[in-house]
Order: C-alpha cells, then sequence, then structure tokens
C-alpha cells in the first residue's frame, strides 16, 4: 500500500462551522452541571486510549477545545496516526477548567469515532500490506461526516475513492440499467462530461467487462465477483491494456481481502473500514 502522502484535515474554515453546531447541540441553553459547580480555576486532563489502536483526531480535540476557550493548550504525547497500546496517554491538556469539562464530551466523540476507523482501515491494509493493491473507502459515510470520516481512513493507510458525486465519473448498475447497456452509458456520458475527468465502470460478469473493453473505459470494477472469476477479469482487461486501472469491490472482508489483492487487482474498495467500525474506548480524565 501507498500511504507516502501524508493525510491532511480540511481547513478550518471548513471545519469550524461544523465543530460549532456539534458543539451547540451538546451544550444547548448552557453546561448546567459546570456552570453551578462555578469552575473559575485552571485545570489539567489527559487523554487516554483504553485499548489499543491508531490515533486520529488529535487537531480536532485541540479544535473543539479552542473554540471553547483559546487558553487551552493540546501537548500531544504520540504522532497522529500512531499505534497505540492500551493504557497510553496520547495527550494531555491544560487550561480553563470549565470548558475543559464542556467540551469533553464533543471532543471524545470525534477521537473514539475516528480512531475506530482508522484502527479497522490499518487492519485491513496490513493484511495486503505485501502486495502492491492499494486499499480505498467509499461513499458510504455517516452524513455531515463524510470528510472527517475519510480523513480517518486516510490516518489509517488507505487512498480515498470520491469524496462525492462531482468528483468523478462511475457509472454503476442502476446507472447502466437506465441507459440500456454498459455500451450505451458510456457513449452517452463521454459527450456530457467535462474534460479531462476519467471513466469507471462496474461490472459483475465476465460479459461486461469484455463490452466495457470494447469502449475503452478508463478503470474497471469487478464487483460481487469470487476470485477465481476475478483473476479470469484481470486477466482479460491485461491482455488489452496495461494502463486500464482495475478496482475490485463488493463484500469485501478481512477474510477475503488478501485473496482479491492476489488476483493482481490495483484497487480495493471497501466502506467496511467506515461501515463496521466500532468505536475505540478512550476517556478523558482529570489530573488532580
Amino acid at each position: 500500500m501507498d500511504s507516502s502522502v501524508p493525510a491532511t484535515l480540511p481547513a478550518w474554515i471548513i471545519l469550524d462551522p461544523m465543530l460549532t453546531r456539534w458543539l451547540q447541540e451538546d451544550i444547548g441553553r448552557g453546561d448546567l452541571t459546570t456552570q453551578a459547580l462555578g469552575l473559575s480555576e485552571q485545570g489539567q486532563a489527559k487523554l487516554l486510549f483504553k485499548q489499543a489502536g491508531c490515533v486520529a483526531g488529535l487537531p480536532l480535540v485541540q479544535r473543539v477545545f479552542s473554540l471553547l476557550d483559546g487558553h487551552i493548550k493540546l501537548m500531544p504525547l504520540v504522532a497522529e496516526g500512531e499505534w497505540c497500546a492500551a493504557g497510553t496517554v496520547v495527550a494531555e491538556l491544560q487550561g480553563p477548567m470549565a470548558p475543559l469539562l464542556t467540551g469533553e464530551r464533543v471532543a471524545l466523540n470525534l477521537i473514539m469515532r475516528l480512531s475506530g476507523i482508522a484502527t479497522l482501515t490499518k487492519q485491513y491494509g496490513d493484511a495486503i500490506a505485501t502486495l502492491p493493491t492499494q486499499l480505498v473507502d467509499t461513499r458510504k459515510t455517516t452524513p455531515g461526516l463524510r470528510l472527517l470520516e475519510k480523513y480517518a481512513t486516510r490516518i489509517g493507510g488507505a487512498k480515498n475513492h470520491r469524496l462525492g458525486l462531482d468528483d468523478a465519473v462511475m457509472l454503476k448498475d442502476n446507472h447502466i440499467q437506465a441507459a440500456g447497456g454498459i455500451g450505451a452509458a458510456i457513449d452517452q456520458v463521454r459527450t456530457q462530461i467535462p474534460y479531462p475527468l476519467a471513466v469507471e465502470v462496474e461490472t459483475e460478469t465476465l460479459e461486461q467487462v469484455t463490452e466495457a473493453l470494447e469502449h475503452d473505459v478508463d478503470i474497471i470494477m469487478l464487483d460481487n465477483m469470487l476470485p477465481a472469476q476475478m483473476q479470469k477479469a484481470v486477466g482479460m482487461i491485461r491482455a488489452c491494456s496495461t494502463t486500464i486501472k482495475i478496482e475490485a469491490s463488493g463484500n469485501i472482508t478481512l477474510d477475503t481481502i488478501r485473496a482479491a489483492a492476489e488476483t493482481g487487482v490495483d484497487y480495493i474498495s471497501t466502506s467496511a473500514p467506515i461501515t463496521q467500525a466500532p468505536w475505540l474506548d478512550i476517556s478523558l480524565r482529570m489530573i488532580a
């Protein structure tokens, strides 16, 4: 897998309104508990991994607290993307006690969710790490969280597939059905799409692979094929072209991803690292 390009978060001008909305959702008319305690002193806290995993979201934790109080500082003790054992303190925070308590839940929700995704992504990537096939994510994301969930897959070592429908042209089964076939769909989109977008087509049979090759597509997806059928499809494509990219997709699991990669496909796309990732158990502990 190629993870040489580091994962970067979108600009804060994009993320700040989202983080602010999530804080507003949690705070509502006010943090009644913290306000009732009348806390005004400075405090310290530590961010503790209660189970092993890949840390993702430390910059977001810092930003959440900064939006509440610019005097809160986060000191990372590990690098973003590092694998941490259970019991690892990944960061320490210091600043006014009240906003530390108020922002705790939103900050934890984000780093727990993103670290869970990064952790499962890394497990999928590790399964094919010795092969040239690259792992990519999909558009199966939580509405409102796509930018962050796809950031987490990058942290875990995957590449991003489309961020949205406006990123690329992908003819899936329903598009093909609506257009009357693969050839008709390809011919039609090529008259409409801007240059220089590539055209990817989803295929489920060897006959569809043949039709896609006849229309000179840029990327062929092999969807829900068993390894033996996938191997034949890869051979057919490579006999015609060494430049067409080949993507495997559909019901890819940790048990099957290695076999799919061994067929010689260039990419494996799966939603599992996002849709099946459990939240990582992380806590924020105040330091006395």
